[in-house]
């Protein structure tokens, strides 16, 4: 067996371990939960209350809950265990289609951000996705190689925005759930809104990047509470944010049964 062949192999059973399945299926409760945070948070800001409608904001806003800290070690856990669960379905389309590996594997590096967050409140700190970005974002464009590739990351942003509004209106998302019947139409219709307002905040997240590399100004860059506070500069933007707020929620929504069907997979 080739070295390629036993790194599959392994892949393919950390993906079957039934344990591991049930954490990732708790993962996607978590960013379910994470995206309904952002989403309220997003509605608030609409209405012309504060807060970071991202995922620092959301962190925020459990670890002032009872739970605190533990509520946080338990989402940052769950959300790595989906990472790796991510990572092991990448290994295993790598063969099949280097398409979904990708995907897979962008998720996973996306779970272990969010996980990163939830740790850094879990130990005291804070996090400011806004800051960060613009601080990146300088960094990169001190050279021109560094302005490039913040372009290339912003283009490729808006085209990860792009594809999941697309595939929110023709819901081939669908694939990644296991119910029947109305409860089907319900979760069809979640998923749809939610992939579509996802869609629009990350095509704004990578216009931001795109911006700020034409402008030469790090501080036109933002992650996702930028993106989502831009829209209130759009005419009837209130209204727009609010949409995008609710769509965020309901995308959330829609994760608890991506939850449970991850969860069942290997069970």
């Amino acid at each position: 067996m080739s070295k390629r062949e036993q790194v599959e192999a392994a892949a393919q059973q950390v993906e079957q371990h039934p344990v591991l399945a049930k954490l990732a299926g708790v993962g996607h409760a978590v960013n379910g939960i994470v995206h309904i945070i952002i989403g309220l948070i997003a509605i608030s800001v609409a209405r012309g209350a504060g807060g970071s409608a991202d995922q620092s904001g959301a962190m925020r806003a459990i670890d002032s809950t009872p739970l605190g800290s533990i509520g946080l070690w338990a989402a940052a856990l769950a959300l790595f265990a989906l990472a790796l669960y991510s990572a092991a379905v990448a290994i295993g389309d790598i063969r099949h289609s280097k398409k979904e590996a990708a995907r897979h594997a962008g998720r996973a590096v996306a779970y272990i951000a969010v996980g990163v967050v939830a740790v850094t409140y879990a130990t005291g700190g804070t996090s400011d996705g806004e800051e960060t970005a613009k601080s990146v974002s300088a960094q990169l464009m001190a050279t021109t190689w560094g302005s490039l590739l913040l372009g290339a990351v912003g283009v490729g942003v808006l085209v990860a925005g792009i594809t999941m509004v697309v595939k929110g209106i023709r819901k081939k998302f669908m694939d990644q759930v296991d119910v029947t019947g109305k409860t089907r139409r319900t979760f069809a219709a979640l998923g749809m809104a939610g992939y579509i307002a996802r869609g629009v905040a990350f095509g704004i997240i990578g216009i931001l990047f795109v911006v700020a590399v034409l402008t030469n100004n790090p501080d036109e860059a933002g992650g996702m509470d930028g993106a989502l506070k831009k829209l209130t500069e759009l005419p009837f933007g209130g209204i727009l944010l609010i949409l995008v707020g609710a769509g965020l929620i309901m995308y959330g929504i829609f994760c608890f049964a991506r939850a449970r069907a991850t969860a069942r997979d290997n069970a």
